[in-house]
């Protein structure tokens, strides 16, 4: 069992940078894939990044070049770093344990999200 818990979201205007968290407690933290999705109001969840246990990363095109993902495997704790973000990108973020694929089906557990919210 792996529970997570994300922070670090806001206003920002366009242009601008945040920088998620995700930090993990329970077994074998160090074993899991870890990604991050998003939900804007009214469209479904999507795939932002994920990283692997072993480090190897992986991001939606809609993101690559402005985002990146890492993880501290000593802290438990997963990142998203949020560049050059504009109002497409406001949306509820969503950090997520499991196998480090694309889909969402893919990850057992989930926090709650963090809002991030662009101003253009």
């Amino acid at each position: 069992q792996v529970q997570v818990v994300e922070s670090g979201g806001g206003l920002v205007q366009a242009g601008g940078s945040l920088r998620l968290s995700c930090a993990a407690s329970g077994r074998s933290f160090g074993g899991y894939g870890m990604g991050w999705f998003r939900q804007a109001l009214g469209k479904e969840r999507e795939f932002v990044a994920t990283i692997t246990w072993s480090g190897a990363t992986a991001y939606a095109d809609s993101v690559k070049g402005r985002f990146t993902i890492s993880r501290d495997n000593a802290k438990n704790t997963v990142y998203l770093q949020m560049n050059s973000l504009n109002p497409e990108d406001t949306a509820v973020y969503y950090c997520a344990a499991g196998s480090g694929f694309r889909r969402s089906e893919d990850y057992a557990y989930w926090g709650q999200g963090t809002q991030v919210t662009v101003s253009s």
